[in-house]
């Protein structure tokens, strides 16, 4: 009797232990069985929210549950990490992630609410943005050649805006001044709406943008398109050359991904890799963000993306810490 008493405990044990490993595929075969959420750590309105409403739509299509999106703005994006991170790791709360959260918050605020290595775990890559330079025509310069050496001439005349202080539109000319070995000045402003005008009227000399954002501010206006920051030319812009061409070493793009909380099951993150790699092969989708001058990513791993992370964080953190820019938080 003693010796079956042992043998069902020990067949208990192993039941009990092999019990996560059955129950994980068996997660990643029934989600989603729920509507999922996509927190977006932006307004609505906003490039980064277009795309996610686009691969929410996609993506309900062939999940069979609506991918509901979930806007919650502020804190340089640290609102909706917090949510995410503080979420149940399901499946369920996912996280639309921009450089800010786990690339340039890190070296750019001091007290963050979340930690970036450890409460959120990426899924995968989602695409690169690249920023277009436009110039005012009164610099008289077409391109970076003749920027940078009109620079060298006028060290600190030079003005660039940005939507704000740590944005990829800052960190692009950030980046200029440090490979090129000249100095603008930097002049922070609250979005394209404030200075989109100042630029057309001369009194800023240029800034870097998203490219769907820079080509409706120089249709009409007479603005010099001088470069994309991509390593290599976009298909948008086949005759605007890149930074690098003249600057080497120099590329500037924001890359996005999808992330969960940390503690998802792997089955689950596959899962949701898979889904949003179909989501962004789809001819339509990958067409919508291609004609915006945006750069699909629709292949990546989790390792791939983790890894993008970190080798981002490390070369901002240069042109962060090169510049001395700081915000408190």
């Amino acid at each position: 009797m003693p010796l079956s008493v042992r043998i069902s405990r020990r067949a208990a044990l192993r039941g009990a232990l092999a019990t996560p490993f059955l129950a994980a595929p068996a997660l990643a075969e029934t989600w989603p069985s729920r509507p999922v959420r996509l927190v977006i750590p932006f307004g609505a309105g906003g490039s980064v929210d277009v795309v996610g409403r686009l691969l929410a739509e996609k993506l309900g299509s062939f999940l069979g549950q609506p991918v509901m999106i979930d806007n919650r703005p502020g804190g340089a994006t640290s609102i909706g990490a917090v949510h995410v991170a503080r979420s149940a790791p399901d499946g369920y709360t996912l996280f639309y992630g921009t450089p800010a959260t786990q690339i340039i918050n890190p070296s750019l605020l001091p007290n963050l609410q979340y930690d970036p290595d450890k409460d959120l775990v990426a899924t995968g890559s989602v695409m690169r943005a690249p920023n277009l330079l436009l110039v005012h025509p009164s610099l008289g310069v077409r391109d970076i050649a003749g920027l940078v050496a009109l620079a060298k001439q006028r060290p600190g005349a030079l003005t660039y805006a940005s939507s704000s202080v740590g944005s990829s539109n800052h960190l692009s000319g950030e980046m200029l001044c440090r490979l090129a070995d000249i100095q603008m000045l930097h002049v922070p402003y609250r979005g394209i709406s404030q200075y989109g005008p100042e630029l057309l009227a001369g009194r800023v000399h240029m800034c870097f943008g998203t490219i769907s954002d820079m080509l409706k501010l120089s249709e009409n206006g007479g603005l010099h398109r001088v470069a994309v920051t991509s390593e290599k030319r976009n298909p948008l812009l086949p005759d605007v050359p890149t930074v690098g061409e003249t600057v080497p070493g120099f590329e500037a793009t924001a890359y996005n991904y999808i992330a969960v909380p940390s503690g998802t099951p792997r089955p689950i993150i596959m899962a949701v890799n898979a889904a949003f790699n179909r989501a962004l092969a789809d001819p339509h989708v990958a067409g919508r963000m291609v004609e915006t001058g945006l750069e699909p990513l629709a292949t990546d791993t989790p390792e791939q993306a983790s890894a993008t992370i970190l080798s981002e964080r490390a070369r901002w953190k240069q042109v962060i810490e090169a510049a001395g820019i700081k915000l408190e938080g």
